[in-house]
């Protein structure tokens, strides 16, 4: 699938807004980024990095954001069309703003969102 940067962004956009708000209202010094791949050519489609609420002592004193990392090439080369691709990236954001309230990766598993 084919989609240029700021289209891309646009969805990654239009899916946070589809968000309930119970899920968002909580996400403190927390920034999402669009970028093409990760550094380290991993296969990934999102990457937490942060503290997780469960990690954190003594908080909120000038500390740089949270960053949640939407992967746009993985996403394009998964995806066949635009609900499939929305879908992902929902799932995406699900996935990495539970590791922000300290869920992990086999919890998330267990619940769907892996």
């Amino acid at each position: 699938m084919q989609m240029d940067a700021e289209e891309f962004e646009r969805l990654v956009v239009d899916e946070l807004d589809r968000l309930p708000d119970d899920m968002v209202d909580g996400l403190d010094n927390v920034v999402f980024v669009v970028e093409d791949a990760p550094e380290g050519g991993e296969d990934l489609f999102g990457l937490y990095e942060g503290f997780a609420l469960t990690e954190r002592g003594q908080y909120g004193m000038g500390e740089l954001p949270d960053r949640i990392i939407v992967y746009r090439h993985a996403h394009l080369s998964a995806c066949e069309d635009v609900d499939a691709l929305r879908e992902e990236i929902h799932t995406t954001l699900v996935h990495e703003i539970a590791h922000f309230y300290g869920i992990d990766d086999e919890q998330l598993h267990e619940l769907g969102w892996a």
